[in-house]
């Protein structure tokens, strides 16, 4: 009996055995799939990440991310306008949309921030201060407007303060723990896939300059210069030289320190550093490596990371300065030109054909025919004569006028007049011609005033 007890005991053993071992394999089994789902669903790109462009009317932020869309007709909205760009990750072959908020240049459109930015989304939202070049002497005032907004903007979403502390920490670490990127420029940027267990490069970090991220956002700004391809024609019209391009990259250059922001010169017209913008910004949201190294060579082209930039590099940029100098106002070098006001034409009404050659013949014979004025008092009338002094009949002028002078001092004031001086007595004898005898025969006669003589 005994026995038979222990054998079913050592049964019953042996199968709670199995079954703890079935229980541990399951788990097993179970922490397995659920860590390889973690590993995957932290490998995909995250989703949620946001740009929110601002800058003036016309300065270009539609066409901007318009084109890393890679849209070419499209239309342009009011307010808060929505796009987006693709971001594509070759490693995992996994994509994602980062979304897009541009602000209206308007200021009354100011408060729609809170659609784009919320504190829900700050830490994954970057900002990019859009100026135009084509205007330069409007690029200082549009900054400090712009982040002037955006600090407002920020103040107001209430966010807990150690995490905008840890956001602006953030900021700093990447601002010092910047290094020359080095290796291969491939044009598809993949995102960094760090092996396990691998130690990191230990890096130098520099404390912060004197006017470095003194206005520290807790977001990354990026400010793009657009239509930079404008240069030449500012020279030609306005007398810009180097040292004014100098003079103002200094200045922006400042306003990118004190926020620690990246800058970027760009040209949709000529698609100039359009690709340099997408990559960027992919680092700076997603996490991608970036290997391209700052250029600040070409005046029209110039890309200068966050983290890179200081004083000193600032400083080398007044080493071209002639009639320059560093502590010049920026508004008093850089002068808006005057605006050229339209002028509208008179516009002018043609004359009536008749009025238009009578004026033309009275200008005829004035400039061209030698006249002599001759006001006759007649019964109550009075009459100017322009006579053109010209031989009639054999006779000279001077005997022509003399008759009829003579005609007009014998001619009777009273009603029909004698027989011997009427006109029909005048013209037979033919030494006074009688008045409308000498319109008929001489066409340089004109009556300015008064009536014909009967």
């Amino acid at each position: 009996m005994a026995s038979t007890v222990r054998i079913t005991s050592t049964a019953n053993t042996l199968n709670s055995i199995e079954n703890q071992t079935s229980d541990e394999d399951g788990q097993n089994l179970w922490s397995s799939i659920l860590s390889e789902v973690s590993t995957r669903s932290r490998s995909k790109l995250p989703s949620g990440k946001n740009v929110l462009i601002m800058g003036e009317t016309g300065a270009g932020k539609t066409t901007l991310i318009a084109k890393l869309q890679g849209v070419e007709e499209y239309m342009k909205g009011r307010g808060l306008e929505y796009l987006y760009f693709n971001v594509h990750d070759d490693d995992i072959d996994d994509h994602a949309m980062c979304n897009a908020w541009i602000l209206d240049g308007d200021l009354y459109h100011k408060g729609l921030q809170k659609f784009a930015v919320c504190g829900e989304n700050m830490a994954d939202t970057m900002a990019l201060l859009v100026v135009d070049m084509s205007r330069p002497w409007t690029v200082l005032d549009s900054l400090q407007k712009w982040a002037s907004v955006l600090r407002e903007h920020i103040d107001k979403l209430r966010v807990n303060p150690e995490t905008l502390r840890d956001m602006e920490q953030r900021l700093v670490r990447q601002f010092q723990e910047y290094t020359e990127p080095g290796g291969d420029h491939s044009a598809s940027p993949k995102r960094r896939n760090p092996v396990a267990g691998e130690a990191e490069e230990e890096c130098v970090v520099l404390p912060l300059g004197e006017n470095t991220l003194t206005h520290n956002l807790g977001v990354p700004v990026m400010v793009v210069c657009t239509k930079c391809d404008t240069f030449l024609s500012l020279e030609k019209e306005h007398d810009y030289r180097e040292e004014h391009f100098d003079f103002i990259q200094s200045h922006i250059r400042h306003f990118c320190l004190q926020y620690g922001a990246a800058l970027l010169y760009t040209s949709m017209k000529e698609n100039k550093n359009l690709d340099l913008l997408y990559k960027y910004l992919v680092h700076r949201l997603y996490g991608f490596p970036f290997d391209m190294l700052a250029q600040v060579v070409d005046k029209d082209s110039v890309f200068i990371p966050s983290g890179w930039d200081n004083e000193k590099k600032v400083a080398i940029l007044y080493e071209n300065f002639q009639s320059l100098k560093r502590e010049d106002k920026f508004e008093e070098v850089i002068v808006q030109p005057p605006v050229r006001k339209f002028v509208h034409e008179k516009e002018l009404g043609a004359e009536d054909d008749q009025v238009f050659l009578l004026n033309l013949t009275v200008i005829f014979y004035k400039q061209y025919l030698p006249t002599l004025c001759v006001q006759v008092r007649r019964v109550t009338e009075m009459f100017c004569l322009f006579v053109f002094a010209v031989p009639l009949g054999g006779q000279t002028s001077e005997g022509v006028l003399a008759n009829f002078f003579n005609s007009l001092l014998s001619k009777k004031t009273g009603e029909g007049g004698g027989a011997n001086n009427t006109p029909r007595t005048v013209r037979k004898s033919g030494t006074a011609p009688h008045m409308e005898d000498l319109l008929t025969r001489t066409p340089s006669i004109v009556f300015i005033s008064g009536s014909k003589p009967q």
